[in-house]
């Protein structure tokens, strides 16, 4: 079975090619600035990031033809239990009509638009963002109008407490594990028993500040600079979601440049990047109260795991509560094929998106 795995990023787009489940051809296509500059949404960008990808399979050798299924790291719909779903009209209208604009959009977009393509293959999409497994008591807010929803790094929290689960010989679905995602927005999860019972919204301000997102502010003094005259309602929200953060105190997106700086003695570097960790930390540490204190193993995954500075700081704080466990990087690509795979040979059900 020949798949092919979609993962659009904000700047790049992650490929890869798929024997069943063994991983044989892989690429990030990144898109340049200057060229993205031309579209003025994400969704305009849809024949742009196609024709690449066509392009980098062709080149090296593959025919759209040779593929039976074509997998896509699913947009920001409606909230939906997680799973595998094929991918449907009623899946792509509402990913045109999205809860935010996001790159994750155009994955379904183009799974189905290179699927529709190829006589007999399918297109599915996993795990998307808005995946919403909450209990009915965390959707309640201080505000009725504003109830507590979820858009979160779904895909690779699931298959990193899965990796987890699998190498340690238990059951996702007998495990309590809080996992953080650490990327440009940090989201964390209490996985009870293979339901996520308990996570942030981390695009739209909910949990600790992190390389480009302000995460929780203070709500009284957030009206009072929405109201101040300063900033538009566009120029707001892009302020917390894009140019806040690690980014807005130290004037750079890159951890490694904010770690060179520590170790060249900036205290004020020191100061956000530990405050970063620090906000974590208590962020992780409020999951504990769900489950009432049972928890089996805390996993940290995504690229600022690579950072020893960071794991070792979380893990310093946090392991009195449960063993800390470090998974650098991210593993969609190889999440959307291996569930897909499952869902082809019948080992995991397709659902239907309505």
């Amino acid at each position: 079975m020949k798949i092919l795995a979609i993962n659009p990023g904000m700047v790049s787009t992650k490929v890869g090619v798929f024997n069943n489940e063994d991983l044989e051809w892989h690429s990030t296509l990144n898109h340049p600035y200057e060229e993205l500059c031309q579209y003025p949404f994400i969704m305009d960008e849809f024949d742009y990031r196609k024709k690449k990808l066509v392009e980098a399979l062709e080149k090296d050798g593959y025919k759209m033809q040779d593929f039976n299924v074509v997998v896509g790291r699913g947009g920001l719909v409606k909230p939906i239990e997680s799973g595998v779903y094929e991918l449907n009209d009623k899946v792509i209208e509402d990913t045109m009509h999205p809860r935010l604009h996001h790159a994750c959009n155009l994955g379904s977009l183009i799974a189905l638009s290179i699927a529709k393509e190829i006589p007999g293959c399918r297109a599915f999409t996993v795990d998307p963002g808005v995946v919403d497994e909450l209990d009915d008591v965390a959707r309640i807010t201080g505000l009725p109008e504003l109830p507590h929803q979820t858009i979160w790094h779904a895909l690779n929290q699931r298959e990193i407490a899965k990796r987890y689960c699998r190498e340690h010989g238990v059951k996702y679905e007998e495990q309590d594990l809080i996992v953080c995602h650490m990327g440009s927005g940090m989201s964390f999860g209490l996985h009870k028993h293979g339901r996520t019972v308990e996570c942030n919204d981390a695009l739209s301000g909910d949990g600790p500040f992190s390389v480009s997102r302000a995460g929780m502010l203070p709500s009284v003094q957030l009206v009072k600079l929405c109201y101040s005259g300063k900033y538009t309602e566009k120029e707001m929200l892009r302020k917390l979601n894009g140019h806040s953060g690690l980014t807005a105190h130290l004037g750079t997106n890159d951890c490694i440049e904010v770690e060179r700086r520590i170790a060249a003695g900036d205290k004020h570097a020191k100061l956000v990047f530990d405050a970063m960790i620090y906000q974590t930390a208590r962020y992780l540490g409020s999951l504990a109260p769900v489950n009432c204190g049972k928890i089996d193993a805390i996993l940290l995954t995504g690229a600022i795991a690579h950072s020893k500075y960071v794991t070792d700081e979380l893990r310093r704080r946090l392991e009195y509560l449960a063993p800390v466990f470090v998974y650098p990087g991210e593993d969609e690509l190889t999440a959307l094929a291996h569930n897909a795979y499952r869902a082809m040979t019948g080992q995991q059900e397709i659902k239907e998106y309505k």
